[in-house]
């Protein structure tokens, strides 16, 4: 939702910085005859970044959720083809036909059923076969299973186009994409050509996390496709912090609601807390400590908010507190005050941009030039 600028908590963006990110990613990809598709899913798919995403250079938007892709479609703010990037539910399959151009599949029973739904509807529907390597998600987990598909897709799915083949690695299994897993899915890709008779349009080496290969010249050359959101957003992952690339595109702005001097250790018998956690607490005497309004329903993890102020420690949250010790900063924190925050995560984003108690602030970018 757009808001007035006095409307708290809100997450502020600044348009020109993502916009500005974007342009050097797609630029250093091209360099390396990778296409990107924009991941969109980390902001919900908001109308604003979509928009920034469609100029910039992109191949494909992307995003997880068919919610999203409706309302991508329905804003009409889009004429890139639209990228599924969640195998889909059986039960959304009409969907994925109407909505979306591509999608990443996995398994065959939705794939035979995904090619009726596509005949039903008149059209052909590109499909992407997801290669699990170790990250344990999603994906065939025997070549010969892969290959199987693939075959069947290019003889007998009339109504499927195979247009590549891909990976997901590093978002749940935390393995990181590395030159022994991108060869992998080339020679798998290369497999698959051979039986099929022809050249894939994509091998599609992962997200973000594997930015960092297209960017120092260690992916492998026939990886054509990256799939990015979070570096874009971030200016960072957990990996890669480029200097060509701006952190700052998203800002977290929260009021203080109560600021005092207050014992740093509980006081009373302890259980847990409302989360069901046992805590653990450090005693420090007594400390200046101040209360934001949002909480752990806003941004999940309190500890991947980065206090813009020098001085200020995040030190927990409830679901709809955040607590400070503003002990060290030099200036006094009054009741009032609006401090602004960074992140350090992906999660956050998500959070944030999907709960209904933040307000959404766009600033820069060619609506407001």
């Amino acid at each position: 939702m757009t808001m007035n600028r006095n409307q708290y908590p809100c997450v502020e963006f600044d348009l020109d910085k993502l916009a500005a990110n974007l342009a050097a990613l797609v630029e250093r990809c091209h360099d390396s005859l990778i296409e990107v598709a924009g991941v969109v899913k980390a902001v919900s798919s908001l109308p604003e970044i979509v928009r920034v995403y469609e100029e910039s250079g992109v191949k494909f938007i992307a995003t997880s959720r068919i919610s999203q892709m409706r309302a991508i479609r329905e804003a009409g703010i889009c004429k890139k083809p639209l990228m599924l990037i969640r195998i889909p539910m059986l039960s959304e399959l009409p969907d994925v036909v109407e909505l979306c151009d591509i999608s990443l599949q996995s398994d065959i029973t939705v794939l035979r059923a995904l090619n009726e739904e596509a005949k039903k509807q008149g059209k052909v529907h590109e499909v992407i076969l997801m290669m699990d390597l170790g990250d344990l998600r999603e994906g065939f987990w025997n070549e010969e299973d892969a290959i199987d598909a693939a075959l069947e897709i290019e003889h007998e799915l009339k109504n499927l186009r195979l247009a590549g083949v891909g990976v997901n690695l590093s978002c749940y299994g935390s393995v990181t994409p590395n030159k022994r897993n991108m060869q992998a899915l080339v020679s798998l890709a290369s497999d698959i050509e051979r039986e099929i008779g022809r050249k894939l349009d994509y091998i599609s080496g992962g997200a973000s996390t594997s930015a960092y290969m297209a960017m120092n010249g260690t992916m492998p050359y026939r990886i054509n496709l990256l799939r990015l959101g979070d570096i874009g957003l971030r200016g960072e992952t957990d990996n890669f912090a480029p200097d060509f690339l701006q952190t700052g595109v998203m800002t977290i702005k929260a009021e203080v609601i109560e600021c005092r001097d207050k014992p740093s250790f509980p006081v009373g018998e302890l259980s847990v807390n409302a989360f069901g956690e046992v805590g653990h607490y450090e005693d420090r005497g007594i400390r200046r400590r101040a209360l934001v309004a949002m909480g752990r329903v806003d941004y999940g993890n309190c500890f991947d908010l980065v206090p813009r102020m020098e001085g200020i420690e995040v030190i927990g949250a409830s679901s709809d507190h955040t607590i400070l010790d503003v002990e060290a900063v030099k200036d006094k924190v009054h009741v009032g005050d609006v401090l602004e925050f960074g992140i350090k995560a992906y999660g956050p984003m998500a959070y944030l941009t999907s709960s209904d108690g933040i307000h959404m602030v766009f600033k820069g970018g060619k609506k407001n030039a």
